[in-house]
């Protein structure tokens, strides 16, 4: 099933944003999970575990600082 699912993870600390990725992940299957979060560690930690699971990554850094990740598969 192809879903679209958006997840806030901006304020959370590592590894919840990680965690919350997963989880959305894995629930969707294929499709497009965007994030948004606010710290590089979170950027970097979101970024690895979509392209270790198989899924094409894009980050974007918006102008308040956060990064808006976007996860296709």
């Amino acid at each position: 099933m192809s879903e679209l699912r958006s997840i806030d993870a901006r304020g959370l600390s590592c590894p919840q944003p990680a965690m919350l990725v997963r989880l959305a992940i894995q629930k969707t299957g294929k499709g497009t999970v965007t994030v948004l979060v606010d710290s590089d560690t979170a950027r970097e930690n979101v970024s690895r575990l979509g392209k270790n699971s198989g899924w094409a990554v894009t980050v974007q850094e918006k102008p308040d600082s956060s990064y808006r990740i976007v996860l296709t598969k």
